[in-house]
């Protein structure tokens, strides 16, 4: 490892790309591996010195790069679509499609493609590759190229849709929908068994479709940005349900909104709906039965700066991608309880909640 202290914030964040690439997107069955999602959440917000440190405790928990079984062709990869069997063969497969065409290209083909199944690795995959497209679009280089191809990868390996879902239409702004996301009745077990469920949820499909739909492409954009704010103040009082789990309510639309300027208006319109179906998703299967009041609830302790400097401390990889959404929501609403649900988030997650 180069010495820090003489190393560009670039150079820094492309060194630990280059060190989590020799690990695979899960371990340990099929946790993900975060790693490359808070360490360039660490370099955007000033903290590049903490990166490989963070680094050396936490690859110690993770698995080699998987390797393939047979190649994916261009003309034939529906077949392999959400196979996790395949993820060698989809690594692979998106490794060569960036190295021979634009990443904005690629992205531009597989992003319809890919939306449709934004479940994936519960929800990860898309928040893995917005990240990796934050990257790219501050600076362009091999390993950033290469950390789309993971990121894409692992992605179509797990691609997943969520059952019953239905485009909004309705009135509702982003509080209020949520709001009115129905539970799974069976609150058990991983949410593979919970997503199930929502087929059978009698007013599953009315709720998703009560959000108030986009007439167009700046329109959606500003839905997703309200949806990831709504989903963000609402995990402070509802984070008791799963302090883990939730937190992807508001980080999958936050991944989604980073992704926009890298594509083509045309697909933001179906980027809200894929957003919006994902944060209820989440929602639907880990939220309480009822909300904590909020004079219960912590209050944050200064700035953005030191919270964010906080969750980097902290170390848990959820918390510092949760205080990443959260400075963004703080800037666009300058509600305190957006920098209040990190501080949750650190207790809930030490008490193992």
């Amino acid at each position: 490892m180069a010495n820090v202290g003489v190393m560009r914030t670039e150079d820094l964040l492309d060194e630990a790309y280059e060190r989590l690439h020799r690990t695979g997107p899960e371990f340990e069955g099929w946790l993900t591996n975060h790693g490359p999602m808070a360490a360039e959440s660490m370099v955007r917000r000033g903290h590049a010195r903490e990166v490989h440190r963070w680094l050396d405790g936490y690859v110690r928990r993770l698995e080699e790069l998987p390797r393939g079984t047979w190649p994916i062709a261009a003309d034939d990869w529906r077949a392999a679509l959400g196979d996790p069997h395949r993820l060698g063969d989809w690594l692979a497969f998106f490794d060569r499609e960036v190295r021979e065409q634009p990443w904005r290209a690629v992205l531009e083909t597989w992003w319809p493609r890919l939306l449709p199944g934004i479940a994936a690795g519960a929800t990860h995959g898309v928040i893995r590759t917005g990240h990796a497209v934050h990257a790219l679009s501050s600076h362009e280089d091999g390993p950033r190229l290469a950390e789309f191809g993971q990121a894409l990868g692992y992605w179509a390996a797990r691609w997943q849709p969520v059952p019953a879902t239905a485009a909004p239409s309705g009135s509702a702004g982003s509080p209020h929908a949520l709001a009115g996301i129905p539970r799974v009745p069976d609150q058990q077990k991983g949410i593979n068994h919970r997503l199930d469920q929502l087929a059978g949820v009698p007013d599953w499909t009315s709720a998703l479709s009560a959000l108030k739909p986009a007439a167009d492409a700046e329109q959606a954009r500003d839905r997703i940005a309200e949806l990831a704010d709504a989903a963000t103040l609402r995990y402070l009082s509802s984070a008791h349900g799963s302090a883990i789990m939730l937190v992807h309510s508001a980080t999958a639309p936050t991944a989604v909104l980073r992704t926009l300027p890298a594509l083509p208006t045309t697909l933001w319109v179906a980027s809200l709906a894929a957003a919006w179906t994902a944060s209820a998703a989440v929602t639907a299967a880990y939220a309480p039965a009822e909300l904590m009041p909020r004079t219960s609830l912590p209050t944050a302790p200064g700035s953005a700066e030191e919270v964010f400097a906080r969750a980097v401390l902290h170390q848990d990889e959820h918390v510092i991608k949760l205080a990443d959404t959260c400075l963004d929501v703080y800037q666009r609403t300058s509600d305190p309880d957006a920098l209040a649900a990190v501080i949750r988030a650190m207790d809930l997650i030490e008490s193992g909640s």
